[in-house]
């Protein structure tokens, strides 16, 4: 259960709404880190473009980076 509200499907500002969107049809889901975010539209503009551009297949592949994320994670004892 989330401490902090999440900004529902539909219910955020039409930025908000337009971020997800594309969210959406990049990872066919919305993650919460994204809808915490959506209740401040600045910072989730500034964040989404950061996470873009972190993930972006340059010279390691998208897929490599998630799979790194999970085992940072496992390692870490992070249930998240």
């Amino acid at each position: 259960m989330s401490y902090i509200d999440r900004v529902k499907w539909g219910q955020g500002e039409s930025r908000v709404q337009k971020v997800f969107e594309s969210i959406y049809k990049d990872r066919g889901n919305v993650p919460n880190l994204f809808r915490v975010m959506g209740r401040k539209p600045k910072l989730l503009n500034s964040f989404n473009a950061h996470f873009a551009a972190v993930m972006a297949d340059d010279t390691v592949s998208t897929r490599l980076k998630e799979i790194l994320v999970v085992r940072v994670s496992t390692l870490n004892h992070c249930g998240y």
